[in-house]
């Protein structure tokens, strides 16, 4: 066997240097520094081709091809331990000299060559050695910088060495720096360990069972090919076996949900789409202090924020994200047709709570609709079919019609905003409204919510407040949104009750607005305690899985589908439609220099919207019942969409001329 120097070199700096790992087929081999545990090595007694090298929690077995490769080895091995002795690590992988000088000299005799004049020549060494000096401050701070990283890395390590070194078996070896000193001195075998070598080779033989073969590893390979870390077969199958049989419990209740609904559809399944396409560009990030500090003294109601900080779906299309779990609403309808009054309004109650789930993590805007931009969405495996319509500019309203299996959902909505400096409050104006067929109604209103750490920190939002869902007949609902603290653990908590019209508690709720609902019978003390659930209550709702290809934008997989242009679905939209809107199909593309250059010419459109607004222009699709009454969907969309008819549709996102001029913005 030949032994090169450099590879035994490398090989034994691995095995000597405080924090390293060393990974091979038996496992990984973590050693401490200097003031812990070692490695070392030794001969074996009954074989005269082996020698182990042992570290603090594993025993590396080497088995070379004659004894005189294992002889050459072991010398080798002393030899170049005495070459390259233990050494800190901050010492060992410094490459960095404390004290770092220059000299000018050879600058200043070459200008006076050249016939530079005194002056000029002293101008010239104070600016060599003011940028010196620059240069060696900011490289003292990254050398500092280093030296912390290090050292915060060696005392992570310690504390992985001493937490493995806990859990070890007796069987391991562990070699202190006194015995490791003993080698060198011609006797391999004096290195003391927890056993004996000849334990431990009788204790090897007593662990292989008769039909099986014991392993060595050759020293030439070993070092030349990767290996693999593998447990045996019977243990992986019986761990994965109990990973099925946890996810099966798991997902029980949702799996029984998705096949209901798939059961229940009368409608084939579409295929839509998993992900987004991939960015054309690479997209680069946007600093909003920059861009305030540009537009100081400017008229900020003519500033147009970048597409970065949008989600490429409008306004309209999030308004359909409160129907991701339209089944509710079908179950709901099942059940009060049954007779079951009371399993109606706490699925309708699960349903208005189902809508928040989607925000959870959504840090970016949707883009604000332009006057008279429509979305529909027409989901027949779902069983629904969505419109919504933005009805007014200033202020902003959007009015949206749901139909379903049995129901129909409808409401228009409207935000207040206040601004506290560091966080935003959004307070929604406007009534959601679901009737049955069989005349039961039931309306609510959306909580407050709160955007935080606008300025430094972690942008999330929360919603807080009391919603109140008001039937017709016999049953309505409180539920409480907890406002969520700075030292909350337990966060997105929901509590409430339903009530019949004596005012009695039939039934309890409680759960996450951002994962499921549950609901206990009578007047229960059911909450939600360090994500424990009472054995008695029984899951309404539980939020569907995050995507795989996460983005940015953390949509949803429901969400990913709502800007989608499915085979033929273009050629029927309205010119009006938000899947038509340039500067979201662009942003949704990766197109950022279009998108941008799309999304200010629409803004420019966008601030003739009060002026059209004034001059009478009214909503295709939907009206205002009384003067501040909500809007109501007349009908007659799903009818021109069979012929064609969009002759009264405007192309909002074509080209215009700028011949009315107002100062107001988005």
């Amino acid at each position: 066997m030949e032994i090169e120097d450099e590879k035994l070199r490398i090989f034994f700096e691995l095995l000597t240097l405080p924090g390293s790992h060393f990974l091979s087929s038996v496992g990984s081999l973590a050693f401490g520094d200097l003031e812990g545990i070692i490695s070392s090595f030794r001969e074996s007694k009954s074989d005269d081709r082996r020698f182990y090298i042992f570290t603090a929690t594993k025993t590396l077995h080497l088995r070379t091809n004659s004894r005189r490769d294992r002889v050459a080895w072991i010398q080798a091995l002393v030899s170049t331990r005495s070459l390259y002795p233990l050494r800190t690590l901050n010492d060992g992988l410094s490459i960095v000299p404390k004290d770092l000088s220059i000299s000018t000299v050879r600058l200043k005799k070459r200008l006076v060559d050249e016939g530079v004049g005194e002056n000029l020549v002293k101008d010239c060494e104070q600016i060599m050695l003011s940028e010196f000096n620059e240069i060696q401050g900011q490289f003292k701070v990254l050398c500092e910088e280093r030296s912390n990283l290090l050292d915060t890395i060696r005392q992570l390590e310690a504390a992985n060495i001493e937490a493995d070194a806990s859990g070890t078996p007796d069987g391991e070896y562990q070699l202190s720096k006194h015995e490791f000193s003993n080698l060198g001195r011609g006797k391999y075998s004096e290195c003391s360990t927890t056993e004996s070598s000849d334990d431990i080779e009788k204790q090897e033989l007593e662990e292989v069972s008769d039909d099986d073969e014991i392993s060595f590893y050759d020293t030439r390979e070993f070092f030349t090919e990767p290996s693999v870390s593998c447990r045996p077969v019977k243990e992986v199958t019986n761990h994965a076996r109990e990973e099925e049989q946890l996810g099966n419990t798991f997902n029980t209740s949702e799996k029984m949900y998705d096949e209901k609904e798939k059961c229940d559809s009368r409608y084939p399944n579409i295929e839509r789409r998993k992900k987004l396409p991939d960015p054309v560009e690479k997209e680069r990030g946007v600093s909003l202090w920059s861009m305030i500090k540009d537009n100081v003294g400017k008229d900020l109601t003519r500033v147009c924020l970048p597409v970065y900080f949008n989600e490429p779906i409008s306004s309209l299309q999030k308004c359909f994200e409160d129907l991701e779990y339209s089944y509710l609403l079908d179950r709901a309808y099942e059940y009060g047709k049954a007779g079951n009054s009371l399993l109606r309004i706490l699925n309708v109650a699960a349903f208005a709570v189902s809508g928040y789930a989607s925000s959870e993590g959504r840090h970016c805007k949707p883009f604000n609709p332009l006057l008279g931009e429509t979305y529909e969405a027409d989901y027949p495996e779902k069983g629904v079919r969505f419109f919504s319509e933005k009805v007014s500019h200033h202020p902003t309203v959007i009015a949206c019609h749901c139909e379903g299996k049995g129901w129909k959902f409808w409401g228009d909505s409207n935000l207040r905003t206040k601004f506290w400096g560091r966080s935003i409050q959004l307070d929604p104006v406007g009534v959601l409204t679901v009737e049955f067929d069989d005349g039961e109604v039931f309306q609510w209103s959306k909580v407050t919510t709160s955007i935080y750490n606008l300025i430094l920190g972690k942008i999330y939002c929360d919603h807080h407040g009391t919603m109140e869902i008001h039937g017709n007949c016999q049953y309505s609902c409180k539920l409480k949104f907890k406002e969520q603290s700075i030292l909350d653990r337990n966060p997105h908590q929901v509590n409430g009750f339903v009530e019949d019209v004596l005012g009695k508690k039939v039934a309890t709720l409680f759960g996450k607005w951002d994962n499921s609902m549950y609901y206990i019978s009578g007047d229960g003390s059911g909450k939600l305690k360090d994500g424990n659930v009472s054995p008695d209550a029984s899951l309404l709702w539980k939020s569907n899985k995050a995507p795989l290809n996460l983005t940015r934008y953390n949509l949803t997989s429901f969400a990913i589908t709502l800007n989608e242009l499915t085979p033929g679905l273009q050629e029927k939209l309205p010119p009006t439609d938000s899947r038509l809107r340039p500067d979201q199909r662009h942003l949704e593309n990766g197109e950022y220099e279009k998108a941008n250059a799309e999304k200010q010419r629409l803004e420019r459109r966008q601030r003739m919207s009060r002026k059209l607004q004034e001059n009478g222009w009214k909503p295709r699709w939907f009206r205002r019942e009384g003067e501040n009454g909500s809007f109501r969907y007349v009908g007659g969309y799903w009818e021109a969409r069979e012929q064609l008819k969009w002759d009264e549709c405007p192309n909002i996102f074509g080209e215009f001329c700028e011949d009315v001029h107002s100062s107001e913005d988005s």
